[in-house]
């Protein structure tokens, strides 16, 4: 067969184009949907691109030896991926439009009904094949990196955007709902902020946690720090419990979560509580803790400086004995206020006899000179052990553990 056959064959399908650019937009449009929504790939971009695609294939055949130029392609692999267009269904568009090609040309060598017509449609049938396999690959890659471009962006914007809520920082032309709304959160729910130290450095010890908790209708946003994984989390009334599960069945480190909240400018302080809980937990022990829903244990942390005083001056004659005659003092103390100042349920929770619970309680109250049978004595006795129980330098600590299910 000789290159004018090939050539003849190229000029004769040159001049077919009209006729396939309009058959191959059709049978697009016909056949897949995404392409029937003009908003997302207007009808006159694909005609451009099928008219590229095609006269592309049309030159190849007339000049066999010219060199591979696979511009068109990944030019379209990019732009359908920003476009958000099905990577299968742009595949299917170009099998389509060198289908229309593949079918012209056969349809030409049946009306020739001659050997060398027929020697130059199996010709152009091998390049055919070999440079729709190269155009997929070009646009596959193409479409694949700018996805991947498209996902690291938003996976910034959304970082920034948490960084924003946690913070309380405000652009001149977002308010923090606006954020929120940006980051999906309902406006109708509750927020959780969850801080997890990281499993190593900059290394989630939530794997999967965003997944996780989306296949439970649960609504987040996350951020990952070299040291913590901070988490904004919208919630139903029903779904707070389930959270916690969620959360105790991954977490491999230290996590702690706020109580619930409404309103988003009180994020930042809800990340302090968060961190508070966390910091609760010993050291390499993967726990969630749950911040105490008291305003008297948030106001201890928001005010360490003052907390540290009045924990000082309200018990500092507890804190000063020995460590074997301080803690089970100070651990009654708190296992009396955490139980609603039952003896009962606190002799309970530290397998002891009430008695013994009411022994050491006495004793608490001889040496700080505050009575449990008095208001004000109460309230700077519970304020004290909060503020004690968020000193990080002491052995007790607050809040709500979780164990992890195996």
């Amino acid at each position: 067969m000789s290159r004018n056959e090939l050539a003849e064959l190229a000029t004769w399908a040159e001049a077919q184009l009209p006729r396939l650019i309009s058959d191959a937009c059709a049978a697009t449009v016909e056949r897949i949907a995404f392409y029937r929504d003009e908003q997302v790939v207007p009808a006159e971009e694909l005609s451009r691109s099928i008219e590229r695609n095609l006269r592309f294939l049309v030159t190849a055949i007339g000049h066999p030896q010219a060199p591979l130029d696979l511009a068109a392609p990944e030019a379209t692999g990019r732009r359908r991926a920003q476009q958000g267009a099905p990577l299968p269904e742009v595949l299917q568009c170009y099998r389509i439009c060198f289908t229309s090609l593949w079918d012209a040309l056969a349809e030409r060598a049946r009306h020739e009904a001659r050997p060398e017509a027929t020697e130059a449609l199996l010709t152009a049938a091998g390049m055919i094949l070999r440079l729709t396999d190269q155009h997929a690959l070009a646009l596959t890659e193409a479409y694949r990196a700018a996805t991947a471009e498209l996902l690291l962006a938003s996976q910034q914007r959304r970082s920034a955007l948490v960084e924003a809520l946690l913070t309380g920082q405000r652009s001149p032309d977002a308010a923090p709902w606006e954020a929120a709304a940006l980051l999906g959160l309902p406006a109708d729910r509750q927020l959780v902020v969850v801080a997890a130290d990281t499993h190593a450095l900059a290394e989630a010890s939530l794997p999967g946690v965003e997944r996780r908790l989306a296949a439970q209708g649960i609504v987040s946003a996350w951020r990952l720090t070299p040291n913590q994984q901070l988490g904004v989390i919208s919630v139903a009334a029903k779904q707070h419990e389930t959270l916690l599960a969620v959360l105790g069945e991954i977490a491999l480190a230290r996590t702690g979560v706020s109580p619930l909240y409404r309103a988003l400018t009180d994020t930042p302080r809800a990340l302090r509580l968060a961190q508070a809980a966390l910091s609760a937990l010993p050291d390499g022990k993967a726990e969630v803790r749950v911040f105490d829903p008291s305003p008297l244990a948030a106001l201890m942390v928001c005010e360490p400086a003052e907390g540290h005083r009045l924990a000082d001056e309200v018990l500092g004659p507890v804190l000063g004995l020995p460590p074997e005659d301080r803690t089970p003092l100070l651990e009654t103390l708190h296992a009396y206020f955490e139980h609603a100042g039952s003896a009962e349920r606190a002799a309970e929770a530290l397998y002891c006899h009430p008695n013994t619970v009411r022994y050491r309680l006495r004793r608490v109250q001889e040496l700080t000179g505050r009575s449990l049978s008095e208001p004000h004595g109460v309230a700077e006795l519970a304020a004290a052990a909060y503020a004690l129980s968020f000193n990080t330098s002491r052995t007790l600590r607050a809040g709500r553990q979780l164990p992890l299910r195996n």
